[in-house]
């Protein structure tokens, strides 16, 4: 039984940081950061995502400009920062709320939006 599956073999909602760890490991040019007991996950210097300090939720890189429908679509699982970060391209999700998949299509995504587009095309999921 997978840690992301019930007794039924059904898959479950709910992601960990290893889960993310284990998403992020094979991306080119991503690397981990603890910054202020935080865990981040950086290309160069820019943050894609990052994890509340009791990992709870994560914040990941999303475009401005869809962010709001968005967070309107599923309120109970995606949320705005808060006022200091909406100058930045960034989203908030509990991890309670997602699984596996939509984790990887969430870091995956954030991390195309800090690569060169060479990097981005040559990855495949």
């Amino acid at each position: 039984m997978s840690p992301t599956a019930n007794r039924a073999g059904a898959p479950t909602v709910g992601v960990t940081i290893d889960d993310a760890r284990a998403i992020v490991a094979p991306l080119p040019r991503s690397y981990e950061a603890l910054v202020r007991d935080q865990v981040k996950f950086r290309v160069g210097q820019i943050v894609y995502a990052a994890f509340s300090r009791d990992e709870s939720t994560m914040g990941f890189g999303f475009s401005r400009e869809e962010r709001e429908a968005l967070v309107a679509s599923e309120p109970d699982k995606f949320f705005l920062p808060r006022p200091s970060e909406m100058r930045y391209r960034w989203v908030c999700v509990r991890l309670a709320a997602i699984d596996v998949d939509e984790l990887r299509e969430l870091l995956v995504e954030a991390w195309r939006m800090c690569v060169p587009k060479k990097v981005a095309a040559a990855y495949e999921v």
